[in-house]
This record gives structure tokens, sequence and C-alpha cells, in this order.
């Protein structure tokens, strides 16, 4: 059983940043990658990037270049940088982990980016 809690979202201006975090808890080693997905009002969640415990990148097209995903093997957490935001970027950005193929993941956390 894995629990993930996000922490980071918040209202911000267009072309400004936020760095969300992500803590797993339970089954530490066994998390493999870990990632971020988001979804806006109305519409499917989607992904955003995923990092691997050897950090292994992989981003979505529409955040390449802006956002910039890491992980603290240590500590279990994951970490997105969010630059360069735009009001495109607005909706729940939610963490996820993969335990054997198995999905977990957190509640969520809103990004709001205003123009």
């Amino acid at each position: 059983q894995v629990q993930l809690v996000e922490s980071g979202g918040g209202l911000v201006q267009a072309g400004g940043s936020l760095r969300l975090s992500c803590a797993a808890s339970g089954s530490g080693s066994s998390i493999n990658p870990m990632g971020w997905y988001r979804q806006a009002p109305g519409k499917q969640r989607e992904f955003i990037a995923l990092i691997t415990r050897g950090g292994t990148t992989n981003y979505a097209d529409s955040v390449e270049g802006r956002f910039s995903i890491s992980r603290d093997n240590a500590n279990n957490t994951v970490y997105l940088q969010m630059n360069s935001l735009k009001p495109g970027d607005t909706a729940v950005y939610y963490c996820n982990a993969k335990v054997y193929g198995l999905n977990y993941w957190g509640k969520g956390t809103p990004v709001t980016v205003s123009s």
C-alpha cells in the first residue's frame, strides 16, 4: 500500500513559477516510476512527467522545456518545478506512483494560473 501526499499548489500569475512536492509512504524502494498528471475542468486527466528511480525522465510535449521533474529516492519524494506558467496550465495536479504495475494516486493539489 502506498500513500501519496501532494503540496505546493496555488495561485500564480502567467509567467510565474511553482514547485510541487509529493511525498510517498509505504513500499518505498518498490515505487517506480513516480510522476505527475493533471486534470483541467471538463477535461480528461493527462500525463505531465515521470521519473524512474534511476533518474530517467519523460515529459509531455506541452510542458517540455518549462517543467522539470526530480526525485529524492532516500525520502521517496518527487518534485515538479513549473516555470513559465500559462493559463492553460490551470488544473488539479496529481502525483502518481507505480508499484509492480499497480497505480497509486494522491488527492491532488490545485494550480491556478491567472492571465
